[in-house]
Formats: C-alpha cells, structure tokens, sequence
C-alpha cells in the first residue's frame, strides 16, 4: 500500500509533466530564419563559384604539365540544383 501512493501520483502526473515540458521546449527551440536561409543560399553560391575557379585552375595547370595530378577536388558532375529547395 505504502508503494501505491508514490507509483500512482507518478504516472498520473510526473510522466504527463516531462512530455509537456519537453514538447514546449522543442516548439520554442530556435528556428532558421529567412535572413539565415539567404545568408546559407550565398554561402553556397559562393563556394560553387570558388570551387569552379579552382576547378579551371586545376584544368589549366594538368594542360601545361602532364605529370601533374589534380587534387581532391577534381572536376565533379553534381545534379544539385539551387532552386530545388526541400
């Protein structure tokens, strides 16, 4: 008997507490913003663009030297598009 009056308190009310509280701290949890959403867009088209300068560089250095190996970040067919969004 003296077990019941702290098993029954704790299911009824100490359970139903801790998924309240944990489903009011992932509603309030930090969303992205749309100016984080824009900043992220740049960052990528920034990096593609880089990417494709190193890329030329490397095409450029592999023409006038045949013994040169191009690096990691060999030319590479991505289909990833921009304006796909999830």
């Amino acid at each position: 008997m003296g077990s019941e009056i702290i098993v029954i308190p704790a299911i009824f009310l100490g359970l139903p507490w801790i998924i309240f509280h944990y489903v009011t701290k992932w509603k309030t949890a930090s969303k992205i913003t749309p100016e984080d959403e824009n900043l992220l867009d740049e960052m990528f088209n920034l990096a593609r663009r880089l990417e494709d300068r190193v890329n030329t560089v490397e095409r450029i250095v592999a023409a006038d030297n045949p013994d040169w190996k191009p690096g990691l970040n060999a030319p590479q067919s991505t289909n990833y598009h921009i304006d796909r969004r999830n």
